[in-house]
């Protein structure tokens, strides 16, 4: 099995709308043709963690049974996607029209202001804080080992910095979060793993000599690591010749990481 437990497509009358709302938001940001910079990335950042919060009240039943499928995986972050898609159209349209505001400000602002509805929210459906020192934790690392990281990757390879910019940084972020996040959960706090392949990698640290004194969650922190960076280093030159391009795919592989690893903190921190 590859694909992820509790991985579910909603039924055709659910699922038909959600692709042609997809569909249409794609055709009408093609058309526009918008420019996507360090800051267009990082105003979608709120974004990616708004889809990890819905997926969290989904974890705790807070949604209708009848719309619940809408916020698993994986079309809760198609839905987000759409929603995110519609209000950077707006956005768009608001800087054409001259009216003193850049495309960046919409979509970072409600982004923000969805966050701290949805992360509420799950707060509030789990019942308030469970314990904040492990969530804490697994952030603060982050924060120390991203940093560490791409300061030494900048040394070695200062071109790929320099060219990717915050987005790769996003990338090593996000991925570094889903990694300590991970490994805490599953060494310290009993949590289970959906993704086999994850999964595949953490018994593999358990079955190191080492995991009687470190735990077997430090593999996955390194692999997730070296990824990130891999996927910053081969995109340097597609982000170099093909800026919108580049960046935007770039984005989506910082999502990647950073929503599972928001997801993980948010639901330590309720459960």
């Amino acid at each position: 099995m590859v694909l992820p437990e509790g991985f579910a497509l909603p039924p055709w009358q659910l699922l038909v709308p959600l692709v042609l709302a997809a569909v249409g938001v794609g055709a009408a940001l093609w058309s526009l043709d918008p420019r996507v910079t360090d800051r267009t990335v990082l105003a979608f950042a709120p974004w990616m963690v708004v889809g990890s919060s819905l997926h969290v009240l989904h974890r705790l039943g807070a949604y209708p049974e009848d719309v619940a499928v809408l916020f698993g995986t994986p079309s809760v972050y198609l839905v987000t996607g759409v929603v995110a898609g519609a209000v950077w159209i707006g956005g768009i349209v608001l800087e054409r029209t001259g009216v003193g505001i850049t495309t960046e400000w919409p979509v970072a602002v409600l982004g923000g202001v969805g966050l701290v509805g949805a992360a509420a929210t799950a707060v509030g459906a789990g019942g308030g804080f469970d314990g904040v020192f492990w969530p804490l934790l697994s952030v603060v690392l982050t924060v120390l080992v991203t940093a560490a990281v791409w300061i030494a990757f900048g040394r070695r390879y200062e071109d790929v910095v320099a060219v990717t910019g915050a987005t790769g940084l996003l990338v090593v972020f996000g991925h570094t979060l889903d990694g300590i996040s991970t490994a805490i959960g599953f060494d310290v706090l009993g949590a289970s793993e959906e993704v086999p392949l994850s999964l595949l990698i953490l018994e593999a640290g358990h079955a190191l000599p080492t995991a009687e004194y470190v735990g077997g969650g430090w593999l996955f922190i390194v692999v997730k690591i070296a990824l990130a960076l891999v996927i910053v280093g081969l995109f340097r030159e597609y982000v170099e010749d093909a800026p919108r391009q580049g960046r935007a795919l770039l984005a989506l592989l910082a999502a990647v990481g950073l929503g599972p690893g928001a997801h993980n903190v948010l639901l330590f921190l309720v459960t």
